[in-house]
């Protein structure tokens, strides 16, 4: 059964991987209202998904326990990813503003595009490149 980090929910990392869900959700819910293009609705419906699972890895100390892949590098270039993506769509959907849930839709994605932004500057500075990193097993 794995560990839950009862402290990552509550931490500005775990805070700012909910907000992150929030507002794609609640972008995601404009774009459904307004029937706006699928492109619209996918991306927030994948921003939503993806965080969710990079919060659950953090939450269950997952990351500790798949050391296969360095998590949080996978991280950011999730949140560089989402955020270049975001920034086309959503200024689309602010430019074209099909409607004013769209445009809504649109200046929501916008903020999840800063808050993209804002998770990757946390963790970059989180990791050190140079540095030792952690070790589940002891060195032999």
């Amino acid at each position: 059964m794995a560990a839950v980090d009862a402290g990552f929910a509550r931490s500005p990392r775990g805070a700012l991987k909910l907000g992150r869900m929030l507002v794609a959700f609640v972008a995601f819910v404009c774009f459904v209202a307004s029937r706006a293009h699928e492109a619209y609705t996918a991306l927030a419906i994948m921003e939503v998904i993806i965080t969710l699972l990079f919060f659950l890895l953090y939450l269950l100390k997952l990351d500790k326990r798949m050391t296969w892949l360095f998590w949080p590098l996978a991280d950011i270039f999730n949140s560089v990813i989402a955020a270049v993506f975001l920034l086309i769509v959503c200024l689309f959907a602010v430019i074209i503003k099909t409607n004013k849930v769209t445009l809504a839709g649109g200046v929501l994605g916008l903020i999840l595009l800063v808050l993209c932004v804002v998770d990757a500057v946390l963790l970059f500075q989180k990791i050190s490149i140079s540095g030792p990193r952690e070790r589940n097993v002891p060195a032999k």
